[in-house]
């Protein structure tokens, strides 16, 4: 199943000009303690061929959210900023085919 279809809903934005934020909106306590352990910093880091220290990783257990920030390539506006509100980032985390919890 894709990550897409398992949570509400995988958002992506700037955090200024220099970040990107995706947001992970698990839902249900169930969920998110599933993807707690799969969605480290070190799997996001490979999806988004970033080195692993630049990875900062919130979990917000109440709202059953995980939140993933890290620079994005190039600065928002600039010339080869094909993304200027950081908005298609999300996408590939939402087509991640995740394993099956059984």
């Amino acid at each position: 199943m894709q990550l897409g279809n398992l949570v509400n809903g995988v958002r992506s934005k700037n955090a200024g000009p220099f970040w990107i934020t995706i947001d992970v909106f698990c839902g249900t306590p169930a969920v998110y303690d599933q993807l707690l352990p799969l969605l480290s910093e070190g799997f996001v880091a490979d999806i988004y061929k970033q080195p692993v220290a630049k990875i900062k990783r919130f979990e917000l257990p109440d709202l059953h959210v995980l939140k993933f920030s890290f620079p994005r390539p190039v600065v928002q506006g600039s010339r080869y900023d094909s993304d200027m509100h950081g908005a298609q980032y999300s996408v590939l985390l939402a087509e991640l085919e995740m394993p099956d919890a059984s």
